[in-house]
């Protein structure tokens, strides 16, 4: 394992990343991590990653990070919850990283916007820049609906305005409307 202290979370997911390569598991990087490829730098103890996997998958890997020597906590979330299911690593050092199995009203072609970014001698892949604006108006917290603001205001490319507005709406009319007080600059 890469990490040696606390405050290395990307670390830890580096090393977790290994292994969803090796089981043909894709990924994306989202939260806090991928904030900042889109703009802004906020600290967060955790890493988070939504995968393309399904429940079956989740408990295979489960079993094989655990085989590797990561701590692994399994959250199975309720009828009314937008993750269905999570898994929770951690080392010894309190680093952490979530692994999303999955999340209400996602457009199922994220996957493929993703962007690859160099970090560290390697290559990950992170959530587009709409799809993160989407899945934060969605989250609604105020940190997420500032995360929000930050991504699209720092964006240096053009935002595919039709795409955010259509990914999010798959998320329900909240977080459209969410979506157009974080365009409108509210």
């Amino acid at each position: 394992m890469r990490a040696s202290r606390p405050g290395q979370s990307a670390l830890l997911l580096l090393d977790i990343i290994e292994i969803l390569r090796h089981e043909n598991v894709d990924y994306l990087v989202i939260g806090a991590f991928a904030l900042s490829v889109h703009g802004v730098v906020r600290a967060s103890r955790d890493a988070d990653a939504l995968l393309q996997i399904s429940i079956s998958g989740i408990k295979k890997l489960q079993h094989i990070l655990e085989v590797a020597g990561f701590q692994v906590v399994l959250r199975r979330g309720d009828a009314d919850d937008p993750i269905p299911v999570m898994l929770v690593l951690s080392d010894p050092h309190g680093n952490q990283v979530d692994l999303l199995g999955g999340l209400r009203g996602l457009d199922p072609k994220v996957f493929s916007r993703g962007i690859e970014v160099p970090f560290l001698g390697d290559t990950i892949r992170f959530v587009g820049r709409e799809d993160f604006i989407a899945m934060k108006c969605f989250a609604d917290g105020p940190q997420d609906l500032l995360d929000a603001k930050g991504a699209y205001l720092g964006a240096e490319a053009p935002v595919d305005l039709d795409l955010m507005r259509r990914v999010t709406r798959r998320f329900g009319r909240d977080a459209a409307d969410r979506l157009e007080r974080v365009l409108s600059n509210e």
